[in-house]
Formats: structure tokens, C-alpha cells, sequence
């Protein structure tokens, strides 16, 4: 059957098919015409067949990706699993992922406008050719970034929450851009971004928003997949795509991968520099010294004959690489070769070794390693042959040393003593750092003008013998503000200067100098300048705001070189479940002997940074009558709130009186923190909501600047009132004959609410165990260690099972009285089975040179081979009041000041130094089962969960010590509720003791709780005295607030627990 004529439909068809023969042909035709060779022709063709390859390989990813996306129920991958399943380390965050979805389309509505209205204008204005540039579409698409999984950090530092986000967008983002003037198209469709996105929520402050700001950062560059459209399919050509790629990644790296950090504050007067370039965690010495067993990659007639290889490494760590000198013909090398790098974060950032051989033109792949430098700093000294990966045959031999950061200059004669022998014996041409030098640049005021009367725009370069770098410039202005941060290696800062240079952007002009010799950093405190310095050959009030830090590399040589699989004590397949098992209360730790132990611990250099504000709240007046009588006013019943580092004490209630005395001490431990404040507020005790009758806020810092303040406060938001308070940051020091006189000042202090003003400031670093007994299963216990000082109590993280756990915790404890006190160390299973003991008199300290104990602990109750170490180290709290030799202390001691005066205080620095951005947690007050109660009131409760029933058991057993409200005593009863309770289902009470201040009940409640629903819930205990409605007598007699995810109740926590008036 013939065909017919082809149809109208069928001709659009025929006509494109005979068009895309031509333009097949056409560049055959124009290669004859202009005479080119086949060669010229087959180049081309290769370009266009590779390019169309690429393409479509790129495209298929998009579209599997996508696919795999759409159809989750037939393919799913690892990051497409269940919300319900979950893996040890990362967390599944589903939620964040609907918010995400949710919003996906807002933010899409965000990026046009910000890329429409304000990027392109941008870009219109920075050329004459792009006048005329547009964005002709932008669209997100329909698939949202993902969080795949987070991971929390709390173990490091208790002043930080750290977040680990697994982010991957696979999107289907179309953006294109229009050059009307060049009749020029090109865009975007389609990205793919996979990578590990750390979040920094640090300073964690007492205060809303409890953030001082958000820092974000890649640890290591994320893998980037752009697919260009438009005029940019140039850019998908082999060698030119990951050309384009990479270029955007850097511009991406330049701000957002380490150490490149983005930091979003969120409170007021807070040192962005010094959050977006911290000072590292510490430096790791890296010796390249060997490899063996290396691939043969030389051979020679054309692989007839082989030969050997030319090795050189390659050492990254971040954005820091060294390449080694390259060793001919060998495949044993040894390079004998060192090298120094900042680590900014650990655990996380990797140390990288890449080995090749050097050949003419492309250097042949010999193997490569990675180690996490978690490890290094865990094991101080690493020294160890790595096998290479990704090779047939090869390790390499690494001696990998940790130097911690220490804020003081005792120990750099020492420092340098070794340096230079290190030098000699590895005959380096010059000696390894001794310290390093951290500069935070701030602002400048008053610099001098350029020709013609014009603003500069300034820069500013610092240098350090050979080494200069150089700050962005600030534009069009004198009074530029950078907050830039730099670092230097150290060679010897006793010899060594900083120079400083203000130029113009054009290099030419120079706006002023200066030279800060590094040895004035030494009798510095804690070596750390923070101020305005003048400036040479400039303006008159020509200056410059710095802050410059220099911390000494110490490298604690006693700890023993060891390997990574060294740093876990026992591993399952030698458990004690294989060779016969254990006995009960035996150990599966082999003795090593003590000169293999480190000797000493080693904490953070921000270590024993804490200090402490006494708070004494004298009296007020002329306050506001808020109770009416008849109509009329008459006076108020006030009581005083005071709140700071996020805890909350409350005064006495004064009866009737505008003019009160109350007479109370408070003291709390502060770490140094950007935006705190002292705040006190006022109120008149009512029937049913109390009046407010003023507050107050006072600035830390200037109190820390101060010293010592007493004056007259005004209370704001009321029509009148004042308050009389004298505020100490008390000084510390380590010479124990100043005891005698601080305890006897101790003892002349009376105050009204009993409190007795605390003599010494006690820092505890436990670090690790050694050779614990095992469960009674045998088994190897989960460890926790209990740190107990009077009624205080510390509690470590619970480590993985292990007779030889290591915490790396530090707490801190008020002193009362040094040569009674006694410090108690309880190791214990999951706070259950007891492990051992150890007791450290305070008292011992004041013998220690230094008030320093840092030494292993034998334990009792335990093997003969248990013990824990631990550092301790005791402040004497010296108040300005009890040295009657002085004067006048660094800040001025006013008298009694009348309503009008005004106190001006000098600050001495402006900005806590970036050490002191971090701190340990204050411990909680929970009272310790010994006897002694110090005539506090207590409560005496049991608590425990039945898992089997899914309920809570709470025993009321007995209060003692509570304060009388009446001359009959108290009718004390017990009422608590677990928090949040908006029913009110958990509220309980107890019966009422008549006039009994050591009134005992034993009454027991039953709530209906699941386990994950009791550790959810915090107890709300109030102790009240039954009166009738009319009465004024006090209601209240203590309150105790209790996180029970705090506490065993699986196997049961029977205690006595200290009372306050409130707690926070």
C-alpha cells in the first residue's frame, strides 16, 4: 500500500529534522571553505560530544535525585528512613523539615525580591555594561533544603550548645539573567549541595533571648553541583564545569568554611571578632617523619622496566596545607620535616595526608590518611605508622603533638629552653612557636584626612617579622570600624614586636603607626591588652582600639605517646564475657606502669577563669505607699527580687515600713559575659498580686571594673524610692596567710538571712579513672562521678562502659571555711553500684605550692589499682572591706551618696577577652545524704519509677530546721505539682503538723507517668504554713525546684534536699 502525501501536522517535523542535518553538516562545509585540517574538525567534534555527555549525566543525577525524592516509598535512601528510626549519633529532625516545607514558598518570595530589587541594582551600578542586566525568572522551586540529621555537642563547654546539621538540597532552581544591551541569556537550573553545617549557640547568657549569637560555619568545603543554562552551557564543558564550580565554591569558603565563620549577634555590645575568630582550641605539632612500603609508580621503555617513585606529602588541615620536599628514587622516605596548624574545632576538623610521586607532568597518587583531631587532643602525644588508603601497599610515620593555650608566662623560659633543644636535635634552621598572638581589631577614631579635605578609606597591617596581614578596607570614613581577627605564630615574644601600619586603600597614604613590643604582653594579665592606643605620625586624637591576646604553647610532655586504638581501654573481643569470665568485683584492666600515665590533667585554659559578685543589700527608702487604709495611703510590706547569671534570690518581707533595713548577703559565681546585668526589683507583699515598687539594673562590667561600689541607688518606673547596696567583684589570691584575716573579717559579718560570706572559690577538674572494679554481672560499668562539698552537689557526664572512663569536666565550689571543709569524690554505675571513694580535705590545699593539688587520687572501696584524677585548685576570696592597709581600692569606695550624685567609674577593659566567652556550669545545690544540716531547712523526699506499672512514687518524709511564723512556731505542710501541669492533675498536699518545725509525714503519692513522660517534668515543692485568710503571719517557709531528668529514678533517690525562698 502506497503512502499517501505527508500531512500538514507532519511537515513542522520534517522541515526541524532537515534544519538539524544542516547544522550537522554545516561546520563540515566551513572547515573546506576556509581550508582548516580533519584535525581542527575532529578537536571540535570531541568539545561538542564530551559537552553533550557531561549534560547528560549531570541532568540524569538531577532527575534520580528528584525521583528518589517523589517515589520515598520505592527507593529510600539512608536520609529518606522513618522519623521513628534513628541512628546513635545524629538525630533525625523531621519537624525542622515541614517547617522547612511549610515555608519553603515564603522564602522563595524573599530570595526574588532580595536578587530583584536589591542584587541587581547593585550589579547595574558597579559597570556601564550591565546597565541593562535583569532577573527574568527566579524560582526555588518546589523542593526545600533538608536537614538530614543534627547532632549535639554539650560535653565541651557549658557555655555553648554546638549543633552538627546534615544539610542536602537537591533543588529544582531556575534562575535566569538577561543582558538586554548584548542580547545575552544565561541561568541556573537545577543545585545540588551536600554538607555538614556546624551551629554555634555561645555566649549562653541568663537573659532573653539566653543567646548572645548564632555562629555557622562548614567544617570542611560541601560538595557543590550547579546546572547552567543560557549562554552559561559554556560552563558545562569538561575542565570548565569544575572551574565554574569551584570558583563558586570558593566565593562560598571565603565566608563560610573554616576558618571563615558567619556570627549573627543578638544582644547588644557583644565582640563579634572575637566570636567569628575565637581563639583555637589549641595548636597540633605535626612531624612528617617517614613512610615505608611505598607503590612503585616510575617505569621505564614503556613499562618493559620498573623503577621506584619520587614521594612528597601533602599536609592539610582546613584551609592550611604544606607540600614536603619530594625524596628521588626512594621508596622508604624519610622528610624529617615539621609543621604547626591552628585547630579551630574539635571534635570535627581532620588532619589530612596526602602522598604522590613527583613526575614531569602529572604527579602520580601514592595513598592518603585522615585522623580526626579529637584524637590528638584526647591523647596529647600520638605517635604511630598509618597505613595509607586507597593504595595497594604504604604507611606513613606521624609523631602528632597537642599544645594546649596557657594564659600565663611561668612556664615560657621552659617553653623556649625546649624549643631550642628541638631545633638543635632536628636541625631545623629555626625553632618551633613558643606562642601564639591573637589581634582583634576593633575601630579607629580621628584619623587624619587625605588631600583636599576627603575621607580615607582606611586599612590596616599588622606585622610580625616576616609574616604581615592585612585587614579589609573601610570605606569612605576616619572613624572606621573593622572587627577583623588575626593570628601569628610566635617565636619568642620576649624579642619579638607587632607593627602596625593605617594606610589608605591605595597604599600610598599612610594615616598613622604603631610598634607594641610583645613583652609588655608578658606582665600583662592573663597576657591580654585590651584598649585604645595612640597612634604615631598622625592626628592628635588619632587612635586605635585593639585587643591582643598572647597565649604560651605548652606541650605536656609526661603524657605517653600513644596510638588511636590505645585511647579505648578495653574492646568487646576482649570483654569479659570470653576466657572464663570475671569475677565479681574484679577488673579487666591490665596494670600500666606509672611512668606510662600522665601525671598531671589538663584542662582548658579557660580553667578557674570564674569569679565572684557578694551582693549585699543594705536597706531603701522614701518608697512608694502602695496599702490603703480607709481610702487613703498608708505604707507597703516590702521585699526585694534579685536576679543575675540566671539565679534569683529573694529578700525577707518587712512589715509596714518605707523605709526598710533588710541586711542580706547573696554571692554568686559569674563567668565574664558580654550584656549581663545585676537587676533588682522591688515589690509590696499583698493578700492576693503583689504591688511593684521599683527596679533597678546595674552593668557587670562596670561592677567587675569598679571593684567595690556602696551607694544609693534610684529605682526607676516609680515616682520615688532608692536602694543602698554594696556590690563587690571580690579579688582572689593564693597566698594562705591571708586566711586568718579573711576568716576573721568572716566572722564579723553578721546578716540578717544567716548567710556566711564565703572565704575561698574551689575549682575541681576531674579528668579520668583507672582501673575500676566491674558490675557484679561482670560486665564493665557505665561510670559518673559525684563531686560533693557541704550541701553542694556536681555531677559528671556518664561515660560509655569502661573501667577506665575519662569526663574531662570543671566545677566550682563556695569555701566557707577552708580548714574544715572537705571535698568527697564518689564513683558510682549509672549513679547506682558504688565504685569507690576519695576524700580531699580542703585543708590539704593550703599546703600545695600555689593552693594546686593535680595528682592522681587513690580510691576506697575499690581495687587496690583504682583511682581518678583530678586537679584542684583553691582561690582565696580577699575582700577590699578586710584590707585595712589599702587606701583606696581600683575602683573608688563612695560614701553614702544623697539623690542627685553621680559615681563615675573608669572600666578597665572594654570587652571580656574571647577565653572568657565560655564557662562551665554552675553545680546545683542538692543536698548530700550526710548528716549535719547546718540549721538550713530541708526536706527529706523519695522518689522513684516503676517500669513496670508506667508509675511515679514520691515519699514526703519529714522537713527539719523550718523557720517559725509565730511564737508558737509553724503548722508546716507540703504541696508540689510536676511542671508543666496546665490541668493541675499532678498537684498533691500533704497533712498539716501543728506547731512543728520538724514536722515528719511519710506520706506516699502514685502518679500515672511514663518514664520519657516523668524525665520530661521538673517538681515544684513548696513548704507553707497553714493560716487562716486574714492572717499576715508568713505563708511560705521554702520552695525547691528539681529537674527529674536529673536524677535516678529508675533505681530510686532518697535524700534530704535544701530549701529556699526561691529559686530559679
Amino acid at each position: 500500500m502506497e503512502e499517501g502525501p505527508p500531512t500538514s501536522s507532519g511537515r513542522p517535523a520534517l522541515l526541524r529534522s532537515f534544519g538539524r542535518c544542516l547544522c550537522a553538516l554545516l561546520p563540515v562545509y566551513l572547515a573546506g571553505y576556509w581550508g582548516l585540517g580533519l584535525g581542527v574538525v575532529l578537536l571540535g567534534l570531541a568539545a561538542y560530544t564530551g559537552y553533550r555527555h557531561n549534560r547528560e549525566q549531570k541532568q540524569a543525577r538531577l532527575q534520580s535525585a528528584m525521583y528518589l525524592q517523589e517515589d520515598a516509598g520505592v527507593f529510600r535512601s539512608q536520609r529518606d528512613l522513618p522519623a521513628w528510626v534513628n541512628f546513635p549519633d545524629v538525630e533525625k529532625v523531621e519537624w525542622l523539615n515541614k517547617v522547612l516545607r511549610q515555608a519553603w514558598p515564603f522564602i522563595g518570595q524573599y530570595v526574588e525580591k532580595l536578587l530583584v530589587e536589591t542584587v541587581a541594582a547593585s550589579i547595574r551600578e558597579s559597570s556601564v555594561h550591565l546597565q541593562t542586566l535583569g532577573f527574568t525568572k527566579v524560582d526555588l522551586g518546589d523542593r526545600p533544603l533538608r536537614v538530614v540529621g543534627v547532632k549535639a555537642h554539650t560535653e565541651h563547654d557549658r557555655r555553648q550548645v554546638l549543633l552538627d546539621l546534615h544539610i542536602s538540597y537537591v533543588g529544582d532552581v531556575e534562575i535566569n539573567v538577561e543582558v538586554k544591551k548584548y542580547f545575552c541569556k544565561a541561568g541556573v537550573k537545577g543545585i545540588q549541595l551536600h554538607g555538614k553545617l556546624r551551629v554555634i549557640l555561645e555566649p549562653l547568657i541568663g537573659d532573653v533571648p539566653f543567646v548572645g549569637a548564632i555562629t555557622m560555619f562548614f567544617i570542611r568545603r560541601p560538595k557543590l553541583d550547579i546546572n547552567w543554562t543560557g549562554l552559561t552551557n559554556l560552563l558545562d564543558i569538561p575542565g570548565l564545569n569544575v572551574m565554574s564550580d569551584s570558583m563558586i565554591m570558593d566565593a562560598i569558603a571565603s565566608f563560610l568554611v573554616l576558618p571563615n565563620r558567619l556570627t549573627v549577634p543578638l544582644v547588644a555590645n557583644l565582640h563579634v571578632a572575637q566570636l567569628r575568630s575565637p581563639l583555637p582550641r589549641g595548636i597540633v605539632r605535626i612531624h612528617l617523619l617517614e613512610a615505608e612500603n611505598l607503590a612503585a609508580k616510575d617505569n621505564y621503555i614503556k613499562g618493559v622496566l620498573a623503577g621506584k617513585s619520587d614521594p612528597y606529602a601533602v599536609v592539610r588541615v582546613g584551609t592550611q596545607t604544606f607540600t614536603s620536599r619530594h625524596v628521588d628514587n626512594n621508596l622508604n622516605p624519610q622528610w624529617r620535616e615539621m609543621y604547626e596548624v591552628i585547630v579551630h574545632e574539635v571534635p570535627g576538623q581532620e588532619l589530612e595526608v596526602d602522598v604522590f610521586d613527583k613526575d614531569p607532568d602529572q604527579d602520580d597518587f601514592l595513598g592518603r590518611i585522615k585522623l580526626d583531631l579529637d584524637i590528638v587532643k584526647k591523647a596529647r602525644i600520638l605517635d604511630e605508622w598509618f597505613p595509607l588508603k586507597d593504595a595497594q601497599s604504604g604507611q606513613i610515620h606521624l609523631r602528632l603533638d597537642w599544645l594546649a593555650l596557657l594564659p600565663s608566662a611561668e612556664r615560657l623560659s621552659e617553653v623556649l629552653q625546649r624549643n631550642t633543644s628541638l631545633a638543635l636535635s632536628s636541625r631545623m634552621t629555626e625553632p618551633p612557636s613558643a606562642a601564639i598572638l591573637a589581634v582583634y581589631l576593633d575601630r579607629a577614631q580621628d584619623l587624619p584626612m587625605k588631600k583636599g579635605n576627603k575621607y580615607p578609606s582606611p586599612i590596616v597591617q599588622f606585622s610580625v617579622q616576616d609574616t604581615t596581614r592585612e585587614s579589609r578596607t573601610s570605606y569612605g570614613t576616619n572613624s572606621p570600624i573593622w572587627e577583623d581577627a588575626f593570628t601569628f605564630f610566635i617565636q619568642n615574644p620576649q624579642k619579638q614586636d607587632l607593627d602596625i601600619q593605617v594606610k589608605d586603600d591605595d597604599r600610598s597614604m599612610s594615616l598613622g603607626c604603631l610598634s607594641v613590643p610583645l613583652s609588655r604582653l608578658l606582665m600583662c594579665p592573663e597576657l591580654t591588652m585590651d584598649q585604645w592606643f595612640q597612634l604615631d605620625r598622625s592626628g592628635p586624637g588619632s587612635r586605635i582600639y585593639l585587643n591582643i591576646v598572647l597565649r604560651i604553647l605548652w606541650l605536656d610532655e609526661e603524657a605517653v605517646p600513644v596510638s588511636p586504638m590505645s585511647l579505648h581501654p578495653t574492646s568487646p573481643s576482649t570483654g569479659p564475657s570470653q576466657g572464663g569470665g570475671t569475677s565479681e568485683g574484679g577488673s579487666s584492666f591490665t596494670p600500666i606502669p606509672s611512668e606510662m600515665l600522665p601525671q598531671h590533667t589538663s584542662p582548658e585554659s579557660s580553667f578557674a577563669s570564674e569569679g565572684v559578685l557578694r551582693i549585699h543589700l543594705v536597706e531603701a527608702r522614701n518608697l512608694v505607699a502602695k496599702d490603703k487604709f480607709m481610702g487613703k495611703a498608708a505604707k507597703s510590706d516590702p521585699y526585694v527580687k534579685v536576679r543575675v547569671g540566671g539565679m534569683t534570690f529573694k529578700s525577707h518581707v518587712i512589715k509596714e515600713n518605707l523605709n526598710p533595713t533588710w541586711n542580706e548577703m547573696y554571692e554568686v559565681v559569674l563567668t565574664q559575659l558580654p550584656g549581663q546585668e545585676v537587676q533588682l526589683e522591688l515589690f509590696d507583699k499583698d493578700l492576693d498580686e503583689d504591688d511593684f515598687l521599683g527596679r533597678l539594673k546595674i552593668s557587670l562590667r562596670d561592677l567587675i571594673s569598679a571593684q567595690l561600689t556602696d551607694q544609693w541607688y534610684t529605682l526607676t518606673d516609680v515616682q520615688s524610692g532608692q536602694v543602698h547596696l554594696q556590690l563587690e567583684w571580690l579579688p582572689t589570691v593564693t597566698d594562705p596567710a591571708r586566711l586568718t584575716q579573711i576568716m576573721q573579717f568572716q566572722s564579723q559579718q553578721v546578716y540578717q538571712n544567716k548567710s556566711v560570706p564565703a572565704a575561698a572559690l574551689l575549682f575541681v577538674f576531674v579528668e579520668r579513672g583507672l582501673g575500676l572494679p566491674l558490675k557484679k554481672s561482670g560486665k564493665e560499668p557505665k561510670v559518673g562521678a559525684e563531686l560533693v562539698l557541704n550541701r553542694t552537689t556536681y555531677r559528671t557526664k556518664i561515660c560509655d562502659q569502661s573501667t577506665s572512663p575519662r569526663w574531662d569536666e570543671a566545677c566550682h565550689f563556695l569555701v566557707r571555711d577552708p580548714r574544715e571543709d572537705i571535698l568527697i569524690v564518689k564513683l558510682s554505675h549509672s549513679w547506682g553500684q558504688a565504685l569507690g571513694s576519695a576524700v580531699l580535705p580542703v585543708r590539704e590545699l593550703l599546703l600545695e605550692e600555689g593552693l594546686l593539688l593535680d595528682r592522681w587520687l587513690p580510691l576506697d572501696g575499690a581495687l587496690p589499682e583504682s583511682q581518678v584524677l583530678l586537679r584542684a585548685e583553691l582561690k582565696l576570696l580577699d575582700s577590699a572591706r578586710n584590707r585595712s592597709d589599702c587606701g583606696v581600692t581600683r575602683g573608688d569606695i563612695t560614701a553614702e551618696k544623697q539623690p542627685g550624685d553621680v559615681e563615675i567609674t573608669v572600666p578597665a577593659k572594654e570587652a571580656p577577652t574571647a577565653a572568657n566567652l565560655r564557662h562551665r556550669a554552675v553545680p546545683s545545690s542538692v543536698g548530700a545524704d550526710a548528716g549535719g544540716s547546718d540549721q538550713r531547712a530541708q526536706v527529706k523526699m523519695s522518689l522513684i519509677h516503676s517500669s513496670a506499672e508506667n508509675r511515679l512514687v514520691i515519699t514526703v518524709h519529714a522537713c527539719r530546721n523550718l523557720p517559725a511564723c509565730s511564737k508558737e512556731g509553724s503548722d508546716p505542710y507540703v504541696t508540689f505539682a510536676l511542671l508543666p501541669d496546665k490541668g493541675k492533675t499532678t498537684k498533691r498536699k500533704t497533712g498539716i503538723k501543728k506547731k512543728d518545725l520538724n514536722p515528719e509525714y511519710n506520706e506516699r503519692f502514685d502518679l500515672d507517668l511514663l518514664p520519657e513522660e516523668a524525665a520530661q517534668r521538673r517538681l515544684d515543692l513548696t513548704v507553707k504554713h497553714s493560716v487562716s485568710f486574714m492572717s499576715r503571719e508568713r505563708e511560705v517557709l521554702g520552695k525547691l525546684q528539681l529537674d527529674l531528668d536529673q536524677l535516678d529514678l529508675r533505681s530510686g533517690v532518697t535524700q534530704w534536699y535544701d530549701l529556699t525562698e526561691e529559686m530559679h
